[in-house]
């Protein structure tokens, strides 16, 4: 028998519970000046267990919908954000994860830019952290967003994954500070350039970022012909 969510169903020795969760990263400044940063909505809980901890988005599974579908309306119930892409990431099953009860977590991430992390639904109970700086969270969640971490800036190497974060076109400044943002490290300009051009992942457009005060530099958009090894949530079907 699968029922029950981490949302907090009555425990139960008997019954397995199935609940999904979702990582949303995304790059957001602090309000303080300093360069935006990887961060992720977080949901206090209301009840136990872990009453009062901070958690990821999450709750129940409805018996018409898919997993997707469960993980998309749980967001927007809790944080009032939508994705238009929900990867999924892992299942988390741990036998001890969840006082009193087995809870199996099918969990999906997804990446926003900053102008839809703006539509998040902070208050009380929902507030954005520093991924690399969380708090201990309710269940495994620390272990998940580690997880999460780590899937991120490996794909950051070898896809399209930046693109979430900027749109279809950018500059190469704008998409260096994201690999900047995320991989939290200084990348020399000159030597990004060369090797982002040396791969052809990216090419010009005949269009430059316009309202700055020095020459507008040229925006970019990655090379649809060029096949890399995993292209990243956007641009899937």
């Amino acid at each position: 028998m699968v029922t029950g969510t981490e949302a907090g169903a009555p425990p139960d020795a008997a019954t397995v519970s199935l609940a999904v969760s979702t990582v949303i990263f995304a790059l957001r400044a602090d309000g303080e000046g300093h360069p935006a940063s990887l961060r992720l909505p977080l949901v206090r809980r209301i009840r136990d267990p872990f009453e009062g901890d901070w958690a990821l988005p999450g709750g129940p599974i409805e018996p018409a919908e898919s997993l997707a579908e469960a993980a998309g309306r749980n967001l927007f119930d809790t944080t009032g954000l939508r994705s238009t892409y929900l990867e999924q990431l892992y299942a988390f099953g741990d036998v001890d994860r969840s006082p009193g009860t087995r809870v199996v977590s099918i969990v999906y991430w997804a990446l926003v830019r900053a102008e839809e992390a703006d539509l998040a639904a902070v208050g009380e109970n929902v507030r954005w952290f520093p991924a690399d700086e969380l708090p201990g969270l309710a269940f495994d969640h620390n272990e998940i967003v580690a997880y999460a971490l780590w899937r991120l800036r490996t794909k950051m190497e070898y896809s399209r994954i930046a693109q979430a974060f900027l749109g279809e076109t950018f500059t190469l400044a704008e998409l260096r500070q994201v690999h900047e943002a995320v991989l939290r490290k200084s990348i020399d300009p000159a030597n990004f350039r060369r090797q982002l051009e040396g791969s052809k992942a990216i090419i010009p457009t005949e269009q430059h970022l316009t309202g700055g005060r020095h020459r507008p530099p040229r925006l970019y958009r990655y090379n649809s012909s060029v096949e890399l090894i995993d292209n990243g949530p956007l641009t899937r079907p």
